[in-house]
């Protein structure tokens, strides 16, 4: 498929806090870039040293109660990490 989008979920910009948690490093407050229904984009520069694949934590910090959700790294660059939300 080269040169043809290959995303599931339209992407949405949204600037806004979110904590990102692993038990390498406790949590960090980062930016997200955008969203879709099926991931996120995190500003996270090289604050963040975890594979592809690893599972980490995210919550919403400007939204009151927001849930703790489930996601894995599915790509990483020199601005942040691609993370696809998962069930567990």
């Amino acid at each position: 498929m080269s040169g043809q989008e290959r995303r599931q979920h339209v992407r949405t910009a949204l600037v806004a806090d979110v904590q990102l948690a692993h038990a390498s490093f406790g949590t960090l407050d980062v930016k997200m870039r955008d969203l879709s229904d099926g991931g996120v984009f995190l500003f996270t520069g090289d604050r963040v040293d975890l594979p592809v694949g690893e599972a980490v934590k995210i919550r919403a910090l400007d939204v009151e109660d927001a849930p703790l959700l489930s996601a894995r790294i599915v790509r990483r660059d020199s601005a942040g990490i691609a993370l696809k939300f998962s069930e567990s």
